[in-house]
């Protein structure tokens, strides 16, 4: 494709990424992924808890309008919501669409970003690793429920129960304990394996337990990554990071 930006490091594409506040996973693996030629910009937004309400959800567009509105100083081509709880606003595309309608710029959520890969990919019953606690297990579970998709198993590692101050601990699972508790989750007859939250370890992993489980594996992350690039005309396939990727 022709070149979209003069500059030296974004001339195919800048990317903007906000994450919450705890989050030291995404950017990390986004900045292993990225090609030449595109680069990511960041900006850190307070975690919202309610966003059914209506007050909930006028706060956290009050606060994705203001990080919006400092990311477009630089020029990007779109911008990520990479939060995949806070994300989870049914109808799926709702957020988006208005923050792109609100802001001017391309915007894409983790949520509606695992939705459209999911559906990409062709699959329907998944079974799901999560980091997370009961109550926003058993929301993430609806939410996939309404968005068309069987959840087979979904089983969380309990972190967040006893409040915000915990998810520091999300970033530190090692990679050999999240492997195995993808392990937990698998039921056979899944159609892919889906891994949540952007706070989660999992890049090395994909490969590794595609060849293991013989099914796609769709994480926060990468299908957040994958969104934004296709959303932005980056057609670029990557063989190390999953089917998604591979392939579409």
């Amino acid at each position: 494709m022709p070149e979209r930006h003069k500059s030296v490091y974004s001339s195919r594409a800048k990317l903007g990424l906000i994450t919450p506040p705890t989050n030291t996973v995404n950017e990390a693996e986004w900045q292993r992924m990225m090609p030449e030629g595109v680069t990511f910009h960041t900006h850190r937004m307070p975690l919202h808890k309610d966003t059914t309400s209506v007050e909930g959800k006028a706060g956290l567009m009050r606060d994705l309008e203001g990080v919006f509105a400092l990311l477009a100083q630089a020029r990007v081509d779109a911008i990520a919501y990479a939060c995949t709880a806070g994300s989870m606003i049914n109808p799926v595309e709702s957020l988006p669409e208005s923050l792109t309608s609100t802001t001017g710029v391309t915007a894409i959520t983790t949520s509606a970003a695992i939705i459209h890969a999911l559906k990409t990919l062709g699959v329907k019953r998944l079974s799901v690793a999560t980091p997370y606690h009961d109550a926003l297990n058993h929301h993430e579970t609806e939410f996939l429920a309404d968005n068309g998709f069987t959840v087979e198993r979904l089983i969380g590692l309990g972190i967040g129960e006893t409040g915000p101050a915990d998810y520091v601990r999300i970033a530190e699972t090692p990679l050999e304990a999240i492997a195995a508790h993808v392990g937990d989750c698998f039921v056979p007859g899944s159609e892919a394996i889906l891994i949540t939250c952007t706070d989660f370890p999992t890049l090395p992993l994909i490969a590794s337990l595609e060849a293991r489980y013989g099914v796609p594996v769709v994480t926060s992350n990468q299908a957040t990554f994958w969104a934004m690039l296709r959303a932005t005309g980056i057609e670029d396939r990557f063989s190390s990071y999953g089917q998604l990727l591979a392939a579409h």
